[in-house]
């Protein structure tokens, strides 16, 4: 159970963590009623109110429809999902949520197109290891970013996948041609282009590791660097321009719109078990 100490009894999770249960005893519903109500098991919901567990987004819209509380609890799901990460990430991600615009180049398949199957092979490869609560935390809060392309207003966003993305397949074939799928579906998404970048487009000032460009409503723009273990944000004019350049170079030598979702289909078709 998340106890108030002095460590987290400022944090949106454990804000959140309170919130759902005061709710659910002010309407007068026991756990049974609830979980019978949304369809969500009783030790689930149980899990949630003492903060032990993150939820999916769906679970949170659910229990606002239940509680008529609008979006207060999406809203507090939002910030309380950020507590999972690095505190360098978490500024990223906080960038990420303003943004209008968001351009990246990337070596592996992104969070932001994973499917939770994929998500949980790719957590659960760390040499660390990793416990069953502990790598579904991390696949939820993983998970809750990709909200963002489900905005009324969503940002427009320009992905650059590197041809190796595309080559290195998960260990279940079933689990590489889902994921393989999803890119496709989201390459057909009307705010998302994606490009591949073929290995025939040969070495590039990005090889390093992934890149995000992203700009906000009022202009100003910062550039997110990561690589395997770490992750570098930059907002000084200058540095944000030349990854722009860079960027740019790098999306004249990748396969145009059209000619990448052929590419992608093709490795969906070959990729059928």
């Amino acid at each position: 159970m998340v106890e108030k100490n002095s460590e987290n009894e400022d944090s949106a999770r454990w804000v959140l963590a309170c919130e759902l249960r005061r709710l659910r005893e002010a309407s007068g519903r026991s756990l049974a009623q609830l979980a019978e109500e949304t369809n969500y098991d009783r030790t689930y919901l149980h899990r949630l109110e003492t903060g032990e567990r993150l939820s999916k987004l769906p679970v949170m819209e659910a229990l606002d429809a239940v509680y008529g509380t609008g979006e207060l609890l999406v809203r507090l799901w939002r910030l309380a999902r950020l507590d999972a990460f690095k505190s360098k990430y978490r500024l990223f991600m906080q960038y990420e949520a303003k943004a209008t615009i968001l351009h990246s180049y990337v070596i592996s398949v992104p969070g932001l197109l994973q499917t939770e199957d994929f998500a949980r092979v790719v957590l659960s490869s760390s040499p660390t290891p990793i416990g069953p609560d502990a790598l579904q935390e991390a696949v939820a809060a993983r998970l809750g970013r990709q909200e963002l392309l489900l905005r009324d207003r969503p940002p427009s966003i320009r992905i650059i996948l590197d041809e190796a993305a595309l080559r290195r397949p998960a260990p279940d074939p079933a689990v590489w041609h889902a994921q393989l799928a999803r890119i496709a579906e989201a390459a057909a998404m009307q705010n998302v282009t994606i490009q591949v970048l073929p290995f025939a487009a040969a070495v590039h000032s990005l090889m390093g590791g992934s890149l995000w460009l992203l700009w906000m409503a009022d202009g100003s723009s910062v550039a997110y660097l990561e690589g395997n273990k770490s992750g570098e944000l930059l907002d000084e004019p200058t540095d944000v321009e030349w990854y722009r350049l860079s960027y740019d170079r790098l999306r004249d030598a990748a396969l145009p719109p059209c000619d990448s979702r052929t590419f992608i289909e093709r490795l969906v078709e070959d990729s059928k078990p």
